[in-house]
């Protein structure tokens, strides 16, 4: 079991993990005070989990200072309100030093994004997370699992190893293989966080999962969080009409193998005067008709 002193981590994760969206400015910088105001909202919303440099956060398309800045700003802006899981990643140099400087930062956790890598292999994954792990043993370690064909026991051995390791993001679409990649791993060892946001959040409870992430929580956290009280409460059919709600905007993101799953965020936000709209390549600003299904969303959200 991991150390009494992650009780704190633990609960953390069990909740609605926030993805903030990084907003851009006209020049295609950083826009630091919309990305202020699209977190006070979320804190103010009763978020207590940030991920800063997450997908939704477009990590991948970010500058490594980039990365370091919002981190920084995340974290400054949070205070004690909420507690921050930094996303790292790329080669293990490069991990590791984001950790580092998320340790430095005052955050307490990190999100170790899936290894982008055309040859994965089992010890190769524990030794790229063990790498991480080491680093930071002062911080909770969460591994971001996309891949299908890692077996259950590959984290449990990482977990012997790190007990750091407190959580896990899983986010492999299958319900089944989820449930038993986390009896495989240890159910009570981890805290199970579901990966694929509100959609599978209610599937994913059911097989062990306690939290589950979310870019929707940007536009309507208050959705979010009632998914998250239905679940907690056993009520499966309050969560389920939550769901049914956001089924059309988590779509619309899930379409394309995800090909808009950021754009549509953003599209929300600049529709209620948040942030600007854009993305980086390789993601791209939607069609005007689905800026119209966008909208017409929000109407019936009531926001």
């Amino acid at each position: 079991m991991a150390h009494a002193d992650h009780t704190p981590l633990r609960a953390a994760l069990a909740d609605v993990v926030a993805i903030p969206a990084t907003p851009f400015d006209a020049d295609g910088g950083l826009d630091l005070a919309a990305h202020r105001v699209l977190l006070r909202r979320l804190l103010d919303a009763g978020v207590r989990t940030l991920t800063p440099n997450g997908n939704t956060g477009e990590f991948y398309t970010l500058t490594p200072q980039e990365r370091r800045t919002v981190t920084e700003v995340t974290i400054e802006e949070a205070g004690d309100r909420a507690t921050i899981v930094v996303g790292v990643g790329h080669d293990v140099p490069a991990a590791v030093a984001a950790a580092v400087h998320a340790r430095g930062a005052g955050a307490r956790m990190v999100m170790v994004h899936q290894p982008v890598h055309p040859y994965v292999s089992r010890d190769g994954w524990i030794a790229y997370h063990r790498a991480v792990a080491d680093a930071v043993p002062e911080l909770g370690v969460v591994p971001y699992i996309r891949n299908p064909h890692l077996d259950g026991g590959a984290l449990a051995e990482l977990g012997e190893r790190c007990p750091n390791v407190v959580g896990v993001k899983y986010a492999v679409p299958d319900a089944a293989h989820f449930a038993a990649f986390a009896r495989d791993a240890g159910l009570e060892r981890f805290v199970w966080v579901a990966g694929l946001a509100e959609l599978y959040a209610p599937a994913y409870w059911a097989g062990g999962a306690t939290g589950f992430t979310s870019g929707l929580v940007n536009v309507a956290p208050t959705l979010s969080l009632a998914m998250l009280e239905a679940l907690r409460g056993g009520d499966l059919p309050a969560a389920m009409e939550v769901w049914e709600r956001v089924r059309p905007f988590e779509e619309l993101r899930a379409d394309r193998q995800s090909a808009d799953n950021v754009s549509v965020v953003k599209e929300a936000l600049a529709a209620l005067g948040l942030c600007r709209r854009d993305v980086r390549p390789p993601s791209h600003e939607i069609t005007e008709e689905r800026r119209a299904a966008v909208a017409a969303l929000l109407k019936g959200w009531g926001i």
